[in-house]
């Protein structure tokens, strides 16, 4: 048996590896950058180990994804060579590839991934699949006796870089017709926290990858929004978000950092229910009220660029669940899942509700399966029950997928080859992958 290449090939990462292991050999941006101080485009995995010699603040970013799609193909071509030839080491003529694309990719766009695939990079078969009947295949496997391999049906929720997705999967394929998306990924998550910090603090508008990472360390769900937002009007120390993050200097260091890890952490003692004023009494916060003030002036420095963050962290993720507050004509991420469940059979209802998985990055972002739990119960019928399962890494869930299928044994059978292509062209050939 041939060597198969798994590809999920996302607008944001790029996982690639070969079928069988565990994990991908490389997780990488599906970007070019290029910083300031250089004159060279930095490409994929370049962008990771090249913060040591380049400040990648204000880089300019280029991406063959815009939207979920694919619409700059010679980038990605670009993109995939590299990574084959210099990361994986894999010779295509002899190798079978697996890609994942996203859900409803247009024909125009099969096209031209396929024209890459075969005529430009000469792979011996490809195999294409959609992330969420992949996520179904991988946790079905992990729990054999468990309610998703049992029926073979399960909800996959997937929280992506450019759209998030409610897809019933049933049988190991995606039911098409019940898969319901959100406009929200990532990246409008990023951009959204660029521009409230851009307007309350220092202008961050062309920091994509700085953003990204305060993104990441510092956004958390909240359980309840009303109360954070009281709590996030206090001064000083009462303030249980407020905490600071330092931005790149280009010189003692090339990425930015949380000024103190310990006072991001604060909002993590305040108890699921509490109210501001069991929390502090209002005498008590008036005598400190000054010597915090003062104290708080000391802690930043202002010899260093850095900028504060309160009700940010937990305003950005707020968006998923409640689009329509920041003018967004959709509904929130709760009622998507139960539009995607009423779109499948009735039979099929009370098995989705308790086997929803949640994949993709932007499901990482803490006490986020808590708060859509709390949302969807008041939507879904008392007698049944409600069972959200986070994968146990997110963004390598849709690839471990991928990894199993590629080395089962009839996979080569599912292929298409080279030579079936070059007979009957990309329209016919894409018949056989169900989509």
């Amino acid at each position: 048996m041939s060597k198969v290449v798994v590809l999920d090939n996302g607008a944001g990462l790029i996982k690639a590896g070969i079928a069988g292991e565990r994990d991908p050999a490389a997780v990488v941006p599906n970007c070019l950058a290029r910083p300031l101080s250089s004159k060279k485009w930095l490409i994929a995995d370049q962008l990771l180990y090249s913060s040591a010699d380049h400040d990648l603040t204000s880089a300019a970013v280029r991406r063959p994804f815009d939207r979920g799609y694919l619409l700059n193909a010679d980038l990605q071509r670009e993109i995939w060579s590299h990574l084959f030839s210099t990361v994986l080491h894999v010779t295509p003529s002899s190798t079978s590839l697996l890609l994942v694309e996203p859900l409803f990719n247009l024909p125009s766009i099969q096209a031209t991934v396929d024209e890459i695939v075969f005529e430009d990079l000469g792979f011996k078969s490809l195999f294409v699949a959609d992330s969420p009947s992949l996520v179904h295949l991988y946790e079905a496997s992990r729990s054999p006796y468990g309610v998703v391999s049992k029926t073979q049906t399960s909800l996959v929720v997937d929280c992506g870089f450019s759209f998030t997705h409610a897809a019933p999967v049933f049988q190991n394929f995606t039911v098409n017709y019940g898969v319901k998306r959100l406009d929200l990924g990532g990246k409008a998550l990023t951009n959204y926290l660029k521009e409230l910090v851009s307007y309350r603090a220092v202008n961050v508008m062309d920091e994509t990858f700085v953003m990204d990472d305060v993104k990441e360390k510092l956004c958390f769900v909240s359980l309840d929004v009303g109360r954070d937002l009281q709590i996030a009007r206090r001064p000083g120390r009462d303030n249980f978000f407020r905490c600071t993050y330092v931005l790149p200097d280009g010189v003692t260091h090339m990425k930015g950092f949380v000024k103190d890890p310990d006072e991001a952490k604060r909002y993590l003692s305040l108890e699921d229910g509490s109210t501001p004023s069991e929390l502090k009494t209002k005498e008590e916060m008036d005598d400190t009220e000054d010597a915090e003030k003062t104290k708080g002036r000391r802690t930043i420095d202002l010899t260093k660029n850095e900028f504060s963050l309160t009700n940010e962290r937990f305003l950005v993720p707020e968006m998923i669940f409640r689009p329509a507050d920041l003018g967004m004509n959709q509904a929130g991420l709760a009622e998507c899942i139960v539009r995607a469940v009423n779109s499948c059979h009735p039979y099929l209802h009370p098995v989705l509700y308790e086997s929803i998985i949640l994949t993709g990055g932007s499901t990482l972002f803490p006490r986020f399966a808590k708060r859509l739990e709390r949302e969807l119960r008041p939507l879904v019928p008392d007698n049944y029950q409600v069972k959200i399962t986070t994968q146990e890494d997110p963004i390598l869930g849709v690839w471990r997928g991928g990894s199993l299928l590629a080395s089962s044994p009839d996979f080569e059978t599912m292929c298409v080859t080279k030579a079936e292509y070059e007979e009957f062209g990309s329209a016919r050939c894409r018949k056989r992958f169900f989509h």
